[in-house]
């Protein structure tokens, strides 16, 4: 089935909702139209040149990248520049770029929840308190013919989640009234008559980002013209969402070898840390990309190791002073392992939705560091 850029973005704002990023952050669709349709997607860390170039000649419509390609205002825009350059060939070649940064940090099954379970953390908690989740309940009416298609659409839509427990809503029975009017087209009724139906009222709650997507499921299989519902914001706290996280290291390890293994899992050619090497970690606190602000966090969530990127000498210097283990996976290598994860789960979309796309890595993605050994 062909699929349009604004069809896949629908996706990634699923997973990773605009609504979680931090203040100064520019994500979502930065770079062509959602009418565009597409056919490939290329998934990478960084939009470079090597990265269009590659998109140009391969046939890409579509890059989702996690660092934006454009941070702030633009006010010049000139191909004998670098980024001119990329934008000049990006528009020319109808290809798009949807970027998914701090969203995606602090997302569930995001940046941070795919460096944990890399790492093989077990009973993964967050580090630094996020955003909360602004819920609502919905009530629709319906008659009693049609209610059990409106609760199925709206579980499907992502309503009625409650902890551990879905498909979570409650049912009043009662009479419904109206009179159709002239020029309506009743499912019930005649112009002009009062009619009474036997109709239930369905509740159920819903996360902010999935309200518009539960009223256009619920409409489509309502039998009415004009069904009646009502939409309230609610005061209950909703998910907590948060950047970074915290979880148990599988066997308790002195730190030297803990970060050998994270050496390895991350396919770092160096791994630079500060503290002690015969640190026993029990817990690994953990934030992809610059977290090194984040350490005091990191111990007082009982964390001996503190794995993140962009760690400079004076954040060090802190580590040493706090009795934590600071590893610097750098920025690159923290936040790399999202790539093939995103990558999977669009294919995994597309396969449900029977999209027909092809989708791929950037294999010229790279850290910007080079290291001479």
């Amino acid at each position: 089935m062909a699929v349009t850029v604004g069809e896949v973005v629908k996706v990634l704002a699923e997973w990773a909702p605009v609504s979680l990023k931090e203040s100064w952050d520019n994500p979502g669709l930065l770079v062509g139209s959602p009418n565009e349709p597409v056919q490939k997607i290329m998934v990478t860390l960084d939009v470079m040149r090597n990265s269009v170039d590659y998109a140009v000649a391969h046939g890409v419509n579509l890059i989702v990248s996690h660092h934006p390609i454009i941070f702030s205002g633009i006010k010049a825009l000139r191909s004998d520049t670098y980024d001119g350059d990329m934008y000049q060939k990006l528009l020319a070649h109808h290809i798009s770029v949807y970027s998914a940064h701090t969203n995606l940090d602090s997302a569930d099954g995001g940046v941070n929840d795919v460096l944990a379970r890399r790492l093989g953390l077990r009973e993964v908690t967050g580090l630094v308190p996020g955003v909360k989740e602004t819920l609502y309940k919905v009530a629709v009416y319906v008659p009693e013919s049609h209610s059990e298609a409106v609760r199925q659409a709206m579980a499907a839509a992502g309503a009625g989640y409650t902890g551990n427990y879905s498909d979570c809503s409650f049912t009043v029975k009662g009479d419904g009234r109206f009179k159709p009017r002239a020029g309506a087209n009743p499912f019930i009724g005649s112009i002009g008559t009062v009619e009474t139906v036997r109709e239930e009222r369905i509740e159920t709650i819903v996360p902010q980002p999935k309200l518009p997507a539960l009223l256009a499921a619920v409409l489509q299989v309502h039998p009415y013209e004009e069904p009646a519902y009502d939409v309230y914001p609610l005061a209950n706290e909703g998910h907590q969402y948060a950047m970074g996280r915290v979880g148990l290291w599988p066997t308790p390890e002195p730190a030297g070898i803990v970060l050998q293994k994270i050496k390895r899992a991350l396919k770092r050619d160096v791994l630079p840390f500060a503290g002690d090497a015969d640190t026993m970690v029990t817990k690994v606190a953990l934030l992809g990309g610059a977290g090194a602000g984040f350490m005091k966090l990191a111990k007082e969530a009982g964390a001996q190791l503190y794995l993140t990127g962009d760690i400079r000498y004076h954040d060090a210097q802190e580590a040493v002073k706090l009795g934590i283990v600071a590893a610097d996976g750098g920025h690159f290598g923290t936040e790399y392992p999202v790539v093939s994860d995103l990558q999977e789960r669009l294919r995994a979309a597309g396969r449900e939705r029977k999209w027909a796309i092809e989708c791929i890595s950037d294999p010229t993605s790279r850290d910007m560091f080079h290291y001479i050994k």
